[in-house]
């Protein structure tokens, strides 16, 4: 059995291998680009491993953009979407996996319907209404954007979680004294922490990727966000390669920490997940 099981060992191993070849290389290759003279990109044959390294791209994109003003951009807009998605989340999930009442299905099948429909379909409405609000040109338009489209699957995603949790808690402590309220904040949401830091870095990574809506409702150049600003480095005839895979590679700096800093919570709220299903 073991002399038999080999090959197919040795196949998943390959296959195993070559699928994490494809996922890395492209980032190696963004990396190593971002690194690499203006020369040394369009050279030929293609340099798998730049002659000279340099830090110009990443010294170039700052002085030809306010890269760190987008950057900041980024992190306030997405930060605050995905803290305000949360607080809300939390309240319609609980809600709708400990209550059942008159339109329950009806709510979650709209909410499932939202998933199926792309997001570039709402830019029309939301932008006439953002301008009738003046709010175009301000953080304040992408925040409640990117706040009202992520609801409906951050609550899916919390209701999932909140079912796996047994109802048997909350009421101890209601018999104890606590209100439903208290309840949530003390007993249920300390164990939901799994759940909740794998919602919010959802929300987090979706607001601080989304491009569309960026570009329809800001065109202040102190306002825009960095996939905006990744976007302004495809000129007319020609595209930036150098700036943009250093852009890229600070861009993706903020996801990677916050993703090393959260990784056991993702991995719980991952196994939570896939044992409640």
């Amino acid at each position: 059995m073991n002399k038999q099981s080999l090959p197919l060992t040795g196949l998943k191993v390959l296959y195993l291998a070559l699928h994490f070849v494809l996922m890395v290389f492209p980032l190696y290759w963004i990396v190593i680009t971002s690194l690499k003279p203006q020369k040394e990109i369009f050279a030929f044959p293609i340099r798998y491993w730049p002659e000279q390294f340099t830090l110009d791209n990443y010294i170039q994109i700052f002085k030809i953009s306010k890269f760190h003003i987008y950057i900041g951009n980024s992190l306030l807009i997405s930060i605050t979407a995905a803290v305000i998605v949360i607080f809300i989340a939390i309240l319609s999930g609980y809600v709708m996996a400990r209550f059942k009442f008159r339109g329950h299905k009806q709510i979650m099948m709209a909410f499932f319907s939202t998933q199926m429909l792309p997001g570039f379909i709402a830019l029309a409405p939301l932008y006439l209404l953002m301008s009738d609000l003046d709010l175009i040109n301000t953080r304040m338009s992408l925040v409640i954007s990117y706040t009202v489209m992520l609801i409906p699957f951050s609550t899916i995603m919390l209701r999932g979680f909140f079912q796996r949790i047994p109802g048997s808690l909350e009421e101890a402590a209601m018999i104890d004294g606590c209100s439903r309220l208290t309840a949530l904040l003390r007993v249920i949401i300390p164990i939901m922490m799994p759940g909740i830091a794998s919602t919010f870095i959802f929300a987090f990574v979706q607001n601080w990727n989304e491009l569309f809506m960026a570009v329809m409702f800001i065109d202040d150049e102190a306002l825009k966000t960095i996939p905006v600003a990744m976007n302004s480095f495809v000129m007319k005839f020609d595209v930036d390669w150098g700036a943009m895979s250093a852009g890229t590679v600070l861009s993706v700096i903020p996801t990677v920490v916050l993703f090393a800093f959260a990784q056991r919570f993702i991995v719980e709220g991952l196994t939570q997940g896939a044992e409640k299903g």
